[in-house]
């Protein structure tokens, strides 16, 4: 009992404790679905936003608001297009280009330049900066290329002496033309090959024709004696570092490289034409200057395949990726003396097949094309010494950052050139880029900002190997790997009026539509688009531009774009003193329309892919491509078991069927007049042609989910066209999850091809699907492993390569 001295409170009768809130519980979990649902609908808001900012609907722009605030998009995809279009201008890109060609800027030349691009594009109101990297490169020194001939006099006691006389030495330099102020600049650059090996060797000459491997193989069989001896090559068809490879394996000294005007078409001097700068025919002493690096092999700097030149970066030997022997190129001018020095020695072109006497019709009279050798009395003696330095180089990089962080889109053209000039290559390309980015730029500072974030690059060293791109992506591959949709490159934007196009599958679509949007120059029927004008051929992907390491390193679907000579227009002067602010203004692309139009072509390609809320893909085109590319590779295998006489009847209509034939390794010519076929072989052949067909049923299945997607995609489309009102959040939330889920699938498709060991010899190229031929560089070839098994004849590795695809098909269809 409490005493008398216990507190009052404490004496009083008390009932067990209870909750101060009988429902805490209930309120708790009220407070929590509470809070998850205005999460939810501040996320589904934030996210429809992001997917789809403005519905992008056809109602009005009052209609249209973006995240946060419901603030109203002011610029909507409409408008868009037309600032886009409306914005680029005939008069500005004549002043880029007047610019970028007034002065020297080899790689590794040009930082005032990239400063120069850097400033505009921010006065353009894109933000930028420059990028390096430290790469190896060389710079010339000094040539010489002479043609001595051997004298008997009589000395001292009758003793015979031997002396050699210089009967021609080449002047290796092009003629200074009053009309063309570029062809006198104090700063014009040599002529000279980039990664070409020093050295002085004397020998007596071979001419190889392109230079190609057919054409190698068919002077081995001929037993014409390339061993110690210097080629002679037309440059055509393939990269010239490939045709200074085979001759530096078969154990030649050195190599010349000239362009022939029996290639030229229709415009000739022979044909009545005026050369340069009175005519469209091509100026005699213009050289073509240009990389020998081993392009199909691996791009980018050769002593760092894989990973990005910083300065601290590891560096590896060259000796696999860069001639060992020397290499000069010299114009036509130049050549004949050493082609005439020929005539009577060896064989002629047309005792060999119709390869060698393509286009050799049209050269100047008294050459003979005799491939020789010279005789021992006649040789010629090539010094070529080059200075290999470490330096750097620099890409100008601007952004415009988009509401989606992780989707991005790249928009690319290089800088660097081997001359004072480059008219058309690369500065069209520099003075297109620069209108579209100014393009973009005015629709910014209207008030519009794209749903991807839209990356616009001009890079450097490009005409070395690719090299700027090809270390960027190194360096940036997992964040492009998470986040990159495309690249699209214009390299040489115009040098004529042909529309010429390569891309991945997956961006036909947006060609077509792009393409269709913009009215072409060429109004000779009022309203033509440049769509009307076109072939509608789209070429497959293969190397010698910047999209390389984007579309076959990081499996990134690319396209490459711009306007190109057409049949009868004035002769391009690629990589020659020639390629001109002149050339370009008097003959190229006079007033500079066709610049325009491919800004507009370029900026609405870049659109579509960044501002539409689907992203513009088509799967099924991509999935239907693998299928006629097996056939193709089936066609290819009934080729190389057919007899000589079957491949010599071959139709070449085309330079890209006749180059890829002559760049490939199959056994061509007399060896496979009769039946070599082992019956063993020939089992192992129809084994191989058995294994295609499953080829064909993986695609068939991935063909499936390509066209289920795109009509989803389609779908979406459609809905996200309709308005939905912002307090309708749920419809909202389900769209914008649903686009975001396609647009993944699409993102991530073409990375689904990678196959991480590379292709065989050369594992920096790892899509399985596109590659540079082995043996041409710059062509694309479909299934290179399959190709190149072929050409080969090994039927084990090819089967292998079946078992690759497969897979690569296979995880592109988990993809979906």
């Amino acid at each position: 009992m409490p005493s008398e001295h216990t507190p009052l409170l404490a004496r009083v009768p008390v009932a067990n404790p209870r909750p101060r809130y009988p429902h805490a519980v209930l309120r708790r979990f009220c407070t929590l679905a509470l809070a998850s649902v205005l999460i939810w609908f501040f996320l589904a808001l934030a996210l429809s936003a992001t997917v789809f900012p403005d519905g992008h609907s056809h109602h009005g722009p009052s209609d249209r608001w973006t995240w946060p605030g419901c603030r109203r998009r002011k610029v909507d995809y409409d408008q868009l297009q037309r600032i886009l279009l409306d914005t680029p201008d005939s008069a500005r890109a004549r002043q880029w280009s007047s610019y970028y060609t007034a002065g020297a800027h080899l790689a590794g030349k040009n930082l005032s330049q990239a400063e120069w691009t850097r400033d505009k594009w921010e006065e353009f109101g894109i933000k930028s900066e420059i990028v390096s990297y430290d790469v190896y490169i060389n710079y010339p020194v000094d040539h010489r290329l002479a043609l001595l001939e051997k004298t008997d006099n009589k000395a001292h006691h009758d003793h015979a002496a031997t002396t050699w006389k210089v009967s021609y030495e080449a002047s290796l330099t092009e003629d200074i033309l009053d009309d063309d102020p570029s062809s006198s600049s104090p700063d014009r650059i040599p002529t000279f090959h980039g990664y070409s090996a020093s050295g002085n060797v004397t020998g007596s000459v071979v001419y190889v024709n392109y230079g190609t491997y057919q054409d190698f193989e068919d002077l081995v069989r001929a037993n014409v004696t390339l061993k110690g001896n210097i080629a002679i090559a037309r440059y055509g068809g393939i990269f010239r570092g490939l045709k200074v490879k085979r001759a530096q394996e078969l154990g030649m000294l050195g190599a010349i490289l000239y362009s022939d005007p029996g290639d030229d078409g229709e415009n000739t001097v022979e044909q009545g034409k005026k050369a340069y700068p009175e005519g469209p025919a091509r100026q005699p002493s213009s050289v073509q200057r240009g990389s020998t690096q081993f392009l199909s092999f691996a791009p980018g700097d050769p002593t760092t395949p894989g990973y990005p030149s910083k300065p601290d970066a590891p560096r590896q030997p060259v000796h696999t990726a860069i001639p060992s022997i020397p290499s000069i190129p010299i114009s036509y001018e130049d050549a004949l003396p050493i082609l005439k020095a020929l005539n009577g020695h060896g064989p002629k072109a047309d005792d060999f097949n119709k390869y060698w006497t393509r286009n050799t019709g049209l050269g100047y009279k008294g050459v003979h094309y005799n491939v020789g050798p010279t005789p021992d009395h006649v040789v010629v003696n090539l010094y070529n010494q080059q200075e290999y330095v470490t330096t750097p180089l620099w890409n100008v990089i601007g952004v415009i950052n988009g509401t989606i962080p992780d989707e991005v889109i790249v928009v690319g053209n290089h800088r660097d050139a081997w001359i004072v000039g480059g008219g058309a290559d690369p500065n069209s390309g520099s003075a297109v880029l620069n209108e579209a980015v100014r393009s973009f730029g005015e629709a910014v500072r209207q008030g519009w900002k794209p749903l991807r974030t839209i990356v616009f690059a001009s890079w450097d060293g490009e005409e070395y190997g690719l090299i700027g791109s090809t270390e960027w992506v190194e360096e940036y591959l997992p964040w492009l790997n998470h986040a990159s949709v495309a690249y699209i490159n214009t390299d040489v934007s115009v040098r004529g009026t042909y529309l010429r196009t390569s891309a991945a599958p997956l961006l036909d679509h947006i060609i077509h539509a792009a393409t269709a949007a913009v009215p072409s120059p060429n109004q000779t029927v009022p309203g033509q688009t440049v769509h009307n004008l076109w072939d509608k051929q789209i070429r497959t992907m293969g190397s010698g531009s910047d999209f390389t390491a984007f579309q076959d390193f990081a499996g990134i679907p690319s396209l490459d774009i711009g306007f190109d000579t057409a049949p009868g227009e004035p002769v391009y002067h690629y990589h020659s003193n020639y390629d001109s602010f002149h050339w370009m203004d008097a003959f190229g692309d006079p007033g500079f329309a066709y610049h325009r139009t491919m800004a507009q072509v370029v900026g609405l390609l870049a659109a579509q892919l960044a501002d539409l809320p689907v992203i513009a893909f088509r799967a099924a085109d991509y999935a239907r491509a693998l299928d006629k590319y097996v056939e193709k590779v089936e066609g290819q295998l009934e080729a190389a078991l057919a007899p000589a006489a079957e491949i010599e009847a071959a139709s070449l209509a085309s330079d890209e069927a006749y180059f890829a034939l002559r760049g490939s390794t199959r056994k061509q010519g007399p060896a496979l007049t009769t039946t070599t076929t082992t019956t063993t072989s020939a089992a192992s052949a129809d084994s191989f042609r058995l294994s295609l067909k499953r080829l064909h049923k993986a695609i068939a299945k991935l063909t499936d989910h390509a066209v289920d997607l795109d009509e989803h995609a389609n779908h979406l489309t459609e809905k996200s066209k309709a308005h939905i009102p912002w307090w309708n959040w749920p419809a909202r939330l389900r769209l914008g999850l649903a686009i975001r889920k396609v647009n993944t699938k699409y993102k991530y498709l073409e990375r689904g091809f990678l196959f991480e060991q590379g292709l065989d010899g050369r594992p920096w190229f790892k899509h399985v699907v596109f590659a540079p031929g082995l043996w041409t560089g710059y062509a694309g070839a479909v299934f290179p492993g399959l190709v190149e098994s072929i050409d080969d004849q090994d039927w084990v590795n090819a089967e292998r390569w079946v078992d690759i695809i497969e897979s690569r098909v296979k995880n592109a269809r988990e993809k979906l």
